[in-house]
């Protein structure tokens, strides 16, 4: 779809919905995030048939998925949990520059079969515009399964979502982003089972002990290299909280424990890939539309 000439985020809600409307049924791969929240609010206005899908692994912070039970829940939206085994996956453990392609290939794969044994007509997933110029393998996974993308399709830029579910009354409209927890390590540094409860009860430790509202730990071997927002670098700044981050970090196995002065940056494992990787559009193209 096209955008037309200084749309605002009204209206494209009102072609999302039309869009969800004349589409049918579909399976959502639905995280409980921003961005599926949305959509899986505009799905159930439209009246579309929804079947929200959360994947459950060790990728995932157990946080998200008692979240995303509860958003679905007040959304009165259908829901189901599946399990996803990418771990099982030699070419994810092993960590290359597109390990998000092997993560999506298994979730999107399960999905489709779900729609397929529901009699739903598609699936889609939470991409919105934006997703479209950050470097995102899982983008491919998505168009070898013929995976929608309807608030990218309707160009919702991140900040769009973030407004409109404001304005829809939805509590995720400015919930940090929750990516997969294997985004914590450097590409090529493998991913074990051990490192993800690591890394996931670290920030559980800035999450709640401490109380930063967005936060990571980019897992560096021994080293816990922590990034957070503006207001959790003051706290984590304070003599206490340094004392109380390093000894809960060291017990987790860490030995050394840094401090990002940049703060949090999404997607900071991707400097390592250089320029051409992280400024360009993705290779994602939305799928046949009926």
């Amino acid at each position: 779809m096209k955008k037309a000439e200084g749309e605002v985020p009204g209206e494209k809600f009102s072609r999302l919905l039309s869009l969800l409307g004349q589409s049918g049924s579909a399976v959502l791969a639905f995280s409980g995030g921003v961005d599926s929240s949305f959509l899986l609010k505009a799905m159930t206005v439209s009246g579309a048939g929804v079947l929200a899908v959360t994947a459950v692994s060790e990728t995932m912070p157990e946080r998200d998925l008692e979240s995303a039970r509860l958003i679905a829940g007040k959304l009165g939206a259908a829901h189901r949990i599946i399990r996803t085994d990418e771990m099982s996956n030699e070419s994810f453990v092993r960590n290359p520059a597109d390990r998000c392609f092997f993560c999506k290939d298994e979730l999107f794969g399960k999905l489709s079969e779900v729609a397929s044994r529901g009699g739903y007509a598609w699936v889609c997933d939470g991409s919105n515009a934006d997703d479209l110029f950050d470097y995102r393998p899982g983008r491919r996974a998505a168009a070898l399964h013929g995976v929608r993308s309807p608030l990218a399709e309707c160009g919702f830029s991140k900040d769009e979502v973030r407004e409109m579910s404001r304005k829809l009354g939805l509590e995720t409209w400015n919930r940090p982003s929750s990516p997969c927890l294997s985004s914590r390590f450097p590409y090529g540094q493998r991913i074990t089972r051990e490192a993800l409860r690591r890394v996931a009860r670290a920030e559980d430790f800035l999450l709640n002990s401490l109380g930063i509202h967005e936060v990571r730990v980019r897992d560096h071997g021994d080293t816990a290299r922590i990034e957070a927002d503006e207001g959790g670098i003051r706290l984590l700044l304070l003599r206490e909280n340094r004392i109380r981050t390093a000894e809960a970090l060291k017990s987790l196995g860490y030995r050394f424990i840094a401090l990002d002065l940049e703060g949090y940056k999404t997607g900071s494992m991707n400097r390592m890939l250089g320029p051409d990787a992280t400024g360009r559009r993705s290779e994602y193209r939305p799928a046949a539309q009926d």
